[in-house]
């Protein structure tokens, strides 16, 4: 199985934060499910580090290198079908880089793991 992993849970399951249910662990450790990890996910925690508005007790090189190589996690690019589908998007969630994580989920039919209950107003399969 896809999944798609929302910033709060990929930072959650990294540093083995406990605020990380344990179906959203399972799925994750499981080396059958193919784990993505969007640009809009990358370009936020960057940004986060940059203004220190998040520390990630290594380095943010360090950080991809334990992401996308030690984990093993895919990166998914932005597609010009995920921006067409966020520009017609209904606004009921805010933010920015999660808007454009529900448009990737939505025009690649992917399950979305995330705590947040703004995703429910979407069209998209959510995993907690």
């Amino acid at each position: 199985m896809k999944v798609l992993l929302d910033t709060h849970t990929l930072l959650w399951f990294i540093f083995g934060d406990l605020r990380l249910s344990p179906k959203a662990r399972a799925m994750i450790a499981d080396g059958s499910n193919t784990v993505l990890l969007s640009t809009a996910t990358l370009w936020e925690i960057a940004i986060k580090v940059s203004l220190s508005k998040l520390e990630l007790q290594c380095s943010y090189e360090e950080f991809l290198r334990r992401t996308l190589y030690d984990e093993e996690f895919s990166h998914l690019s932005i597609t010009l079908e995920a921006l067409s589908i966020l520009a017609q998007m209904p606004h009921h969630h805010r933010d920015p880089f999660d808007r454009l994580l529900i448009a990737q989920a939505i025009s690649q039919r992917l399950p979305i793991v995330t705590r947040d209950p703004a995703f429910a107003d979407y069209p998209i399969e959510i995993i907690w």
